[in-house]
């Protein structure tokens, strides 16, 4: 009698256990925009303080043996995973970037500039519109940062219901110490496709990456042009006509963790602190009373 009651408890607690776990995913707030009800809405503005993520990536050749969003891929898991530890909504794959440096190469998804713009303060004015006061930029294209700069600068152009923020990680010297054991080559040309951002794919996306094929094409800098002093829009293309930049072929998973999680704890901090901020909307607002009175 008594094993007979001790195998029923064991069901029961069994049985409990599973309802518990679907009744937790059940109660789940994604963090996606794209996978959020609409009646979800509410509680994940409230949540998140009305911050949204907007990763930015790109579609581009990544050397050989990358994948053409590579850099889609990264913001979209450093948004996701850091959103787990730090609670904002996501908004969906966005690769409208700049990229033009690339349209000679296969995958290339390259709008025009006008494009490129419009639909980027479009797309930041309907987050708005949305209900978010916060929309914090994350990017995974070296070719953005110029043009994400320029496009939060211009927020003060007019005046908006929302503040922009673009998130920059750092390295200090405890991260750089370890970033060096582990790396193998050369630093200096490490850039595009080369061996920390295929590091990285290899930690988050193995599947995707064909390492025996990265070394069928030179990642070396071919120096074509040097004229002192100045800039160029040809220069990416003259030293990188493959559009590979580095050693992609020394690249490895635990170079690739190190730098994922470097990047998603500074991301969980910056959201955290952007959450937290009271001051940039009100001194938004302060500008923009003084620009009337003008």
């Amino acid at each position: 009698m008594k094993a007979t009651n001790k195998k029923q408890t064991t069901i029961l607690l069994a049985c409990l256990l599973t309802l518990s776990v679907y009744m937790a995913a059940a109660q789940e707030l994604h963090s996606r925009w794209d996978e959020l009800t609409a009646s979800e809405w509410p509680k994940a503005l409230q949540r998140s303080d009305s911050t949204c993520i907007l990763p930015i990536g790109i579609l581009e050749k990544h050397g050989p043996h990358a994948p053409i969003g590579s850099d889609l891929i990264h913001v979209r898991e450093w948004a996701a995973r850091a959103a787990k530890k730090e609670y904002a909504v996501v908004f969906p794959d966005y690769y409208y970037g700049q990229i033009n440096e690339a349209k000679h190469q296969f995958g290339t998804f390259a709008l025009s500039e006008r494009i490129v713009w419009d639909l980027l303060e479009a797309t930041c004015d309907e987050i708005g519109r949305n209900g978010f006061k916060k929309i914090v930029i994350i990017n995974g294209h070296g070719g953005n940062p110029q043009l994400i700069r320029y496009f939060i600068q211009t927020r003060l152009e007019k005046q908006r219901n929302y503040a922009v923020y673009f998130f920059e990680p750092s390295a200090d010297s405890v991260y750089r110490k370890q970033l060096d054991a582990l790396h193998k080559s050369d630093a200096a040309g490490d850039q595009h496709a080369g061996e920390r951002e295929t590091s990285s794919l290899l930690y988050l996306r193995p599947d995707l990456v064909k390492m025996d094929s990265a070394t069928n094409e030179s990642g070396a800098n071919q120096n074509r042009l040097n004229i002192p002093n100045v800039y160029t829009a040809i220069w990416w293309y003259a030293d990188y006509p493959n559009h590979y930049a580095g050693e992609g072929s020394k690249a490895t998973v635990a170079l690739g963790k190190l730098i994922t999680e470097h990047t998603i704890t500074q991301l969980v901090a910056a959201l955290k602190a952007v959450k937290e901020d009271t001051k940039t909307l009100i001194l938004q607002k302060e500008f923009f009373d003084r620009v009337k009175k003008e």
